[in-house]
């Protein structure tokens, strides 16, 4: 399947890239990119062509993989979709909830393949100890706490302005802490948010099944104050996620073979597009739920 590439920030150069040339069944054909230049020299360390018209990459691919902030992707992806293009998405789809559901209406009306790259549930130890999880049972809430530090020095997302924006932190590792405890405690129904200082989000968090949980997330927390942990409790005790081990450029790899297999076989992904719109909802009325208290 030949794939576009859109974006040049860290995450196209070291992720998104190599993992597309690395995938079985996939073919990189090229780069677009908001500055040309770097496009180009993106292209050229992935031995493709640079591109500085986005349509006439499409015009050449199949399918269509973007590193790019949520509200550049929810546009591009929308035209991308709408001529057909199958769609290896970022997190989050979209930053509003019209534009995520206008991506999965899009989707759902063209017939395209879509799959979201939230990391954890493509690294082969996290799908492993997810799936533990739901086979043991009995879990009766969890939690998620990401609270990272990206001012930190060498850190390669320091200069992304929407990760800057208020809610940065809701939006950016929000869906991941989202993603881990639906894939632990089922599908969640709701969610109550509180802020903290800065950044900092709480959510307290109701699943379908009757199971509670709570998410903590922070951009900006004191590099000695940095914290990731995610685990459920229940009647067989206490699990934790694993570190991961698996380079994320691996995960991506994983990411892509499984866009090419559901776009073949005309199933859904269980993270498609329609699962990355949930989580914007959810992340929609936790901002709102915020900006009412302020």
């Amino acid at each position: 399947m030949r794939f576009g590439l859109v974006g040049t920030g860290p995450w196209a150069r070291y992720t998104h890239g190599p993992g597309l040339s690395a995938a079985d069944g996939v073919e990189l054909v090229g780069v677009w990119g908001r500055n040309t230049d770097k496009a180009k020299a993106l292209a050229t360390d992935l031995g493709v062509a640079g591109y500085d018209d986005y349509a006439e990459l499409l015009e050449l691919v199949d399918a269509v993989a973007f590193a790019v902030p949520p509200r550049i992707q929810a546009t591009m992806a929308l035209e991308a979709a709408a001529v057909g293009k199958h769609l290896l998405l970022d997190k989050p789809v979209a930053d509003s909830i019209d534009d995520a559901r206008a991506l999965s209406d899009e989707a759902a009306a063209e017939g395209i393949a879509s799959v979201v790259f939230f990391t954890a549930r493509f690294a082969p130890e996290s799908r492993a100890f997810f799936a533990e999880v739901q086979a043991t049972g009995g879990w009766k809430g969890g939690w998620s706490r990401m609270l990272a530090a990206l001012d930190k020095p060498g850190g390669p997302y320091r200069d992304s302005p929407w990760r800057r924006e208020q809610r940065g932190a809701l939006w950016d590792v929000g869906p991941h802490a989202l993603s881990h405890l639906d894939a632990m405690l089922g599908p969640i129904a709701e969610l109550r948010a509180i802020g903290g200082e800065g950044d900092l989000v709480h959510l307290v968090i109701t699943h379908e099944s009757g199971a509670t949980s709570t998410a903590s997330v922070s951009l900006f927390a004191p590099p000695a104050g940095t914290s990731f942990e995610t685990g459920v409790w229940g009647e067989a005790g206490t699990a934790l996620l694993p570190a991961g081990d698996t380079p994320a450029v691996e995960s991506y790899r994983i990411a892509a073979q499984e866009l090419v297999a559901v776009a073949e076989s005309g199933d859904s992904h269980l993270v498609d597009v329609t699962f990355g719109t949930r989580i914007v909802e959810l992340l929609a009325s936790a901002e709102q739920q915020l900006a009412d208290r302020a």
